[in-house]
């Protein structure tokens, strides 16, 4: 390992400490400090230092043998990465972790983990505020569990990750966007796609357009729409005036489409079967959706069971929205992907490199 690297580590080891320093000064008082100044810049400092030397060259050994666990290692800057339900990162003394969205917990046997941001520590078992910087302390070793179906989590020094068995979501989202069937947001994280938060009336609709293989169509609309709420001018007035002129929907009234109202898998569902020609537009009672796609094989009794429960969400409009490609159009005995690949949505080579990402089961 270069000298470089490791007075780059220090230097980061060293930047949370100043950081957890002012913090707990300002938690605790002048005559009943959470720690001593000169714990802090000494012992604490001290034992950073010697357990990242540490770890560097038994990083530096690993890989002259060959060998070494490539989930592992110590990073000098902060890394984003998206996991999903059940993944875990293990830090050591010097880690420093900031949940930007769903949901981890924290969990260790002894020692302390620090919440920068508020100058507390946590105990061990505790769910990670979003937006909230934490600090593995010395003689520490803390294991962060994602307890969401995924979630974006930056970190920074020591790490290992390990990866469950559970459905990755992220990698379904990764396939649709390979597929041009999936784009991110403006998030500025997460590479955008935002699979946390539960999707919205014009979101769902846009992916409708997309599977249906029709986007170009509706960016090249050039009509207007009857809902008050869709501003003029924009790409939104593009997609929801085309689907209103296609018949595919109605809005929410007659003059109000509410594009950031939220959707139900129901309301998804219905979507996903008028692309399959097992709905249309005409249908106004959607409680029987989710066992009419069931009936129809686009979805399996496990999905059925899971979107009948909890919140529906980004991820799983994505997770549904790949799996009806495998789905029987009615009527033919083409799969929609047939259908979408015979359109030039994408290529069979995106296809199967999109398929190639997704190595988890399907419920």
């Amino acid at each position: 390992m270069s000298k470089k690297l490791k007075t780059a580590l220090i230097t980061v080891c060293l930047l949370l400490t100043v950081t957890v320093v002012y913090a707990l000064a300002a938690a605790g008082g002048a005559s009943d400090p959470l720690a001593s100044l000169s714990y802090l810049t000494g012992t604490f400092m001290d034992a950073v230092d010697q357990q990242v030397e540490e770890k560097l060259d038994a990083a530096d050994e690993a890989l002259l043998n060959g060998g070494g666990d490539l989930s592992g290692g110590t990073a000098a800057t902060w890394a984003e990465t998206r996991l999903k339900e059940g993944d875990a990162l293990t830090g050591s003394t010097g880690t420093g972790v900031l949940l930007l969205a769903g949901s981890v917990r924290v969990t260790f046997g002894s020692g302390a983990v620090v919440d920068v941001t508020t100058g507390t520590t946590v105990s061990s078992g505790s769910t990670l505020t979003a937006n909230h910087r934490y600090l593995v302390a010395e003689d520490t070793t803390a294991v962060f569990a994602v307890i969401s179906k995924t979630a974006v989590v930056d970190y920074q020094g020591p790490y290992a990750f390990s990866e469950s068995a559970s459905t990755d979501y992220n990698a379904i989202a990764a396939a649709l966007k390979t597929m041009h069937l999936f784009q991110g947001s403006f998030t500025g994280y997460g590479e955008g796609y935002d699979l946390e938060v539960a999707p919205t009336r014009l979101q769902a609709l846009i992916m409708f357009i997309r599977v249906l293989g029709e986007e170009d169509e509706a960016l090249a609309y050039t009509g207007s729409t009857p809902f008050t709420d869709i501003a003029a001018g924009t790409q939104s007035e593009k997609y929801v005036g085309y689907a209103y002129s296609k018949g595919y929907t109605n809005g929410y009234s007659a003059t109000t489409f509410r594009p950031s109202q939220t959707v139900t898998a129901s309301q998804y569902m219905e979507f996903i079967l008028r692309a399959l020609g097992y709905s249309s537009a005409d249908n106004k009672d959607l409680s029987g959706t989710l066992s009419n796609a069931l009936a129809n094989g686009v979805i399996t009794e496990g999905e059925l069971s899971a979107l009948q429960s909890g919140t529906f969400l980004r991820a799983d409009l994505a997770y549904v929205s790949y799996y009806a490609l495998d789905a029987v159009v009615a009527g033919s005995s083409q799969t929609l992907e047939d259908v979408l690949l015979d359109k030039g949505v994408f290529t069979a080579r995106e296809a199967a490199e999109a398929a190639a990402l997704v190595t988890s089961s399907r419920k």
